[in-house]
């Protein structure tokens, strides 16, 4: 069994309309939680591996006790949760169809991970026992606090020989605070080991500018191939990148596939049509957790970036942030290619 993967950032009150309905079209939202890096930890403890989340959350609270019952309910360890001064976030996502695009709307300024600074974290006890430790490119785009945080948490990791994987994951309407995205985002992949993004976050966090056209009918592998060697190359510190390829056809039809570079050679997985999504919010932590997961338990590179893709696949049927699925049911994806047939 691996030793804990710890995954740190923030995690939010979601609220979403019923179904496919606009903002208060009906007068009622539903609530669930969400959030990056507890989506990892929680996909990781779906698959059987353990997990630890790590944030700051408000004291006497009972949206932020909600919170840690149900990432304790999904087997997720809470016991390094600091509490301090600040608010419980909030995020509203309206779920897109057809045309019609998804829409998040954030309400997190002044949140407690917003005000968390570094010293705020006993890295020491959280990283005890661990052997991996998964950051976002969230996180530090909150406030500059929480950037200063985000880049103790990885030193840290690295001081105590935790592999560090990060999805970059870059998101415009957060980083208002002052720096941009890649004056921080490039200090912080050199204390990393493995990263995951998609071509934006290549060229928004880190400036590697990539060749590709993301609205084409098909993409072309090649230029991901030198996109990741470009990333290598300026980042002698990774072990690999992977990197996600969205054919983003509608709201609710994209092509869904991904490869990987880990200097040896350049993979790339089976692709999915997902024609009906239900909800691609929380897709991309999917595969982050099924990476870390088949980097830990499976046989090579290539059996990884197919568990990853596939669980990310999956993660589009449901509604919520959380992935909810097995590592039996990812594999059957895999053996089965995805036909859909009733299992009785």
């Amino acid at each position: 069994m691996p030793k804990t993967t710890v995954t740190f950032g923030e995690i939010m009150l979601r609220l979403a309309p019923p179904g496919f309905e606009r903002f208060l079209q009906s007068p009622q939202f539903v609530a669930t939680f969400g959030g990056g890096e507890a989506n990892v930890a929680v996909a990781l403890s779906m698959f059987g591996l353990p997990a630890a989340y790590v944030t700051v959350l408000p004291p006497n609270h009972p949206i932020a006790e909600a919170v840690i019952g149900e990432l304790r309910r999904f087997g997720v360890d809470t016991s390094h949760i600091v509490r301090g001064k600040g608010r419980m976030p909030v995020y509203y996502v309206e779920t897109g169809a057809n045309q019609r695009p998804s829409k998040v709307v954030y309400d997190r300024d002044y949140s407690a991970i917003a005000l968390a600074k570094p010293g705020d974290i006993p890295w020491d006890q959280v990283f005890a026992g661990a052997g991996w430790f998964h950051i976002t490119g969230i996180t530090p785009a909150i406030s500059a606090t929480a950037a200063d945080l985000a880049l103790e948490s990885v030193a840290r990791a690295r001081e105590k020989g935790l592999t560090v994987s990060c999805d970059l994951n870059y998101r415009k309407n957060l980083w208002k605070w002052g720096k941009p995205a890649a004056a921080v985002m490039q200090e912080l992949v050199k204390f990393v080991d493995v990263a995951v993004a998609n071509e934006e976050d290549c060229q928004m966090a880190l400036g590697i500018q990539a060749d590709v056209d993301v609205h084409a009918g098909k993409l072309d592998q090649a230029q991901y191939a030198k996109l990741t060697e470009k990333v290598l190359a300026a980042y002698p510190n990774l072990k690999l990148i992977a990197i996600t390829l969205r054919e983003s056809k509608s709201a609710s039809h994209n092509g869904w596939s991904a490869c990987l570079n880990d200097r040896q050679e350049f993979l790339v997985s089976r692709h999915y049509e997902i024609t009906h999504i239900v909800d691609r919010v929380g897709g991309g932590d999917s595969f982050a957790g099924g990476l870390i997961y088949g980097l830990q338990v499976l046989g090579s590179h290539q059996e990884a970036l197919e568990f990853a893709v596939a669980a990310s696949c999956l993660k589009h049927s449901i509604p919520g942030d959380f992935n909810r699925f097995t590592v039996d049911e990812i594999q059957n994806l895999i053996k089965s290619g995805g036909s859909g047939r009733v299992q009785r």
